[in-house]
Parts: structure tokens; sequence; C-alpha cells
């Protein structure tokens, strides 16, 4: 095994030799100049919506979050995001499980709200569509990576009072709530601006860690994530960063399949010389010739390396086998891991529409690296399709884009949200060189 493990190490470090220092997750958020709106006279957001007839579900629910006073307040201005009666009725559709029909009478969806909704579910959705100060779409930029705006929402108290939730709106490619359309913009009200989404956006439960911990799709990332942190003390450790309330994040999340292929076919690589060479041995210490022991070995090898390598990458355990710690050493690793993250949230559709490069954390330890290439095509309006290329790949990895175009999580495979980032699941490991 010693000799199969430093093969192996000659073949895989070609691929995936990299030493990564994590680098800060952070990002600021960014500052934007207040969009002017008319003088404090006129209906306040609550009176305007109040007299929208298909704004009516939606009213109701601000209503039960106790937030009624708070958007009529004059000397205040806000940006709320709000979805019509048809938006509201396909979000209670789903949280009801179908027990509300599509084409029930608005006063049931009305009544879905009092009887089933508590307050603080209520206060936890209009806060997170509620913006300080006033945002006209001409104000939200179009650059890369997504606008981060901060709403109202505070998702830990205990933890600080300034911490506050951020929706990422965006006008590249269109106009976005985080991964949704908006239909409507720019109504302008006394104190603030109200949008209209096409979706019920809803405010993220879980951190990136908790998708990757249990799904039984990402074993073998969550065991890479362990082997990389093996080397590192806590609080710096990948896992810290994935459970960090303050970090933003995106991930390309390989599935075991992308995993088993790539480790697979980089274990084959590093046995097929040592099975060829100990085959030929076998074969001459039986009687054949040199000659014709090397033909038949050459014959022979392929099909035994394939099934020791196949063995080899057969589970997750293959990051905590001890006869490949010298090859899939903790910062080894790490420098993949990294590789497949972001500093920032990127949903699909503010993707480029060409292939374009952009840093990933492994430039915290490797400045110069060209990072992943994005791409992204759209249909109407979703994105269809989308890919993410490692400089070491020769094909670009596809983004396993949702079956249909909002599937939240844990379900979900694309523009998965969370308290601390973004996750795509991705159907190649990315390789940084």
């Amino acid at each position: 095994m010693k000799y199969i493990s430093k093969r192996i190490k000659i073949h895989l470090l070609l691929v995936f030799s990299m030493m990564v220092i994590l680098s800060a997750c952070n990002k600021e958020v960014e500052q934007f100049t207040e969009s002017p709106v008319v003088a404090p006279t006129g209906k306040t957001l609550g009176e305007t919506l109040a007299a929208i007839a298909t704004d009516s579900l939606y009213y109701k629910l601000i209503v039960k979050a106790g937030l009624v006073t708070t958007i009529n307040n004059k000397a205040t201005t806000f940006t709320m995001f709000v979805p019509d009666n048809n938006a509201m009725k396909i979000f209670i559709n789903a949280i009801s499980g179908g027990l509300v029909p599509l084409l029930a009478p608005d006063a049931v969806f009305s009544g879905f709200i009092d009887a089933n909704i508590p307050p603080a579910t209520a206060a936890g959705i209009v806060s997170y569509n509620i913006g300080a100060q006033s945002l006209l779409s001409v104000n939200i930029p179009a650059t890369f990576p997504n606008f981060q705006y901060p709403t109202i929402l505070n998702p830990a108290p205990s933890v600080s009072a300034l911490l506050r939730l951020t929706t990422f709106p965006s006008t590249r490619n269109g106009k976005w709530l985080n991964n949704g359309p908006l239909t409507a913009v720019d109504l302008v009200t006394a104190n603030g601006v109200i949008h209209h989404p096409a979706f019920v956006t809803t405010p993220p439960q879980r951190f990136l860690w908790d998708r990757i911990n249990t799904d039984t799709a990402l074993t073998y990332l969550k065991a890479a994530i362990n082997r990389a942190d093996s080397g590192t003390a806590a609080p710096g450790t990948l896992q810290g960063a994935l459970l960090n309330i303050g970090a933003n994040l995106t991930v390309f999340a390989p599935t075991d399949a992308a995993f088993k292929a790539t480790l697979t076919g980089a274990i084959y690589k590093g046995l097929l010389p040592l099975v060829t060479q100990q085959l030929t041995a076998a074969y001459i210490g039986a009687g054949m010739t040199p000659a014709d022991a090397a033909t038949k070995a050459a014959m022979d090898a392929p099909p035994i390396a394939i099934g020791q390598a196949t063995a080899l990458a057969s589970s997750p355990t293959v990051f905590s086998n001890p006869a490949l710690y010298s090859v899939l050493t903790a910062q080894t690793v790490k420098g993949i891991v990294v590789y497949h993250i972001f500093g920032y949230r990127a949903f699909t559709n503010n993707f480029p529409t060409t292939t374009t490069y952009y840093p990933t954390l492994l430039n915290g330890a490797i400045a110069t690296h060209p990072g992943v290439g994005l791409t992204a095509t759209f249909g109407v309006p979703f994105v269809t399709a989308a890919t993410v290329k490692g400089v070491g790949n020769a094909t670009a990895s596809n983004i396993i884009i949702n079956a249909s175009p909002l599937i939240p999580d844990p379900k979900g495979t694309s523009d998965q949200h969370y308290l601390n980032g973004v996750l795509h699941k991705i159907d190649q490991v990315l390789l940084p060189q």
C-alpha cells in the first residue's frame, strides 16, 4: 500500500497541489444614494397598500405581523417588496401542502393567514421584505456580485442589536430580488417606495453547513471539509465559516457522483503504472519473455487498476483513509474546497451571459489565480442553464438548475439561500490547475 500511495500522490498532486489559507468571508454592505421621495404628505406605504385590492393578502400579513404602524410612520422611509395576491396565493398553496387550492376565493386565503401563520412568522417575512431608506430601481446596480441591501430583520438580536439580514436586489439581466423577478417597480409613496416581486421572498432559516451536513448527495463534500479542517484549529475552520452568521459566501457543491468520478480517475492514473509493473514482474516470474510479459500486462492492468480505484473512491471515507493521507493532505483538500467558494453571494440570475472569470477564496493564498468562469443562459425570465469552469477542467461543470424555477431548501439544487450564503449543486469537481 505504501507504493500505491506514492504512485497516487504523484498524479493527484498534479491536479490537487495547492496550499491555502482561508481568507475572510465577510463582504461589506454596499453604499447607495438614497432615492428622493415626495415630501411627507399624501398616503404612506401602509395606506397605499391598504387601498390596492390586488395587494390585500400581503396587507393582511402586514397586519398579522403588527407592522402597520411602522410602515405608516412618516418620520422614516422604507423600501418594501410586496408580492401581490397571485404571489401570495402561490405561497399559501405551497405552505398549506395544497390544502388551499389556487382557485379558492380570496377570503379562504385570508382566513388561512389568520388561522395558520403566527405573528412572529408574519413579522419575519414582512421585515425581510422591508429595507431601510428609499431605493428606486434606477439606483439598484447591475454589477457583479449581487448588490447587498440590508433589511429591518435582525435574525439574532442576542448576538448583536445591529445585526440585519440582507436581500440582494439586482438589475442585471432584468430586475430581481434575490433570484426572483420583480414584476413592477417604483410605486412612490409619502414615506418610501414599493416594488412588486413575482414570488414571496422568505428569510433564510439555516446555515450553509446545515445543508451540507444533512444532504445525502453531498457526503463527499462534507468529508472533504472535515479533512480540510483536520489541520486547522477553530475558529478558523471551513465548517466554522459555513456556520458563521457574519459570513457572506457562495458555495459550488459537487455532488457525490462528481467526487467519485474525479477521485476514481485520479487514483486510476496513479495505480495503473504500478499495477502494470507488478503484473509484468509476475508474468516474467511465471516464465514469459519480458516482451510478452509487458504486452500481456498492458492488456490486463487497466481493468485491475480501475477496479481498485473504484473501490478506494467508493465512499467518502476516501478522505479519512490513512493509506491516502500523504496524498489527500489537509492543505491539499482545503485548496480544492476553497476553490469552490466565493467570498460573496452570487445568484445565477446575476451571472454573465458570456464566460467571465471571478476570484474564489483560493485567491486569498494565490492572488494571481484566475478563479472560476461563470456563464448563464436565460429563458423567460429565469436562468435555464448555468456553468462554472475550473481552469484545470477540460469542460465546464453544470450547475444543476432547479426542476421548477424556485425550489427552496432542502430540496432545491440551485440558488439555495441561507443565512450566510448561497449554494449551487454542480456535476463536476472544480480543478484549480
